[in-house]
């Protein structure tokens, strides 16, 4: 079983009144990090507001798609996660 089975994306989300763009202010995990569904993982911001991202999913972060003071859009991958524990 390869490594990339178990390999999930994790996507910006969905902002809501029309806002797609969204700033990486900080991440708060690196690559190697083990985090729990609910753990702040990052720090966005969009034209209205500073959001925390939590994580959706437990595991270990592998990779981070987007990095700190970039700009990405709801629906693009932000970081990829290992679901194997």
């Amino acid at each position: 079983m390869s490594g990339a089975e178990n390999t999930v994306d994790i996507h910006v989300p969905d902002f809501g009144h029309g806002l797609t763009d969204a700033l990486v202010v900080e991440w708060l995990v690196s690559v190697g990090d083990v985090v729990e569904r609910g753990d702040v993982v990052a720090v966005l911001e969009t034209d209205k507001s500073s959001v925390e991202l939590m994580a959706e999913r437990a595991g270990t972060v592998v990779e981070i798609v987007v990095g700190a003071r970039s700009i990405t859009t709801s629906g693009s991958v932000l970081y990829k996660l290992d679901e194997r524990r």
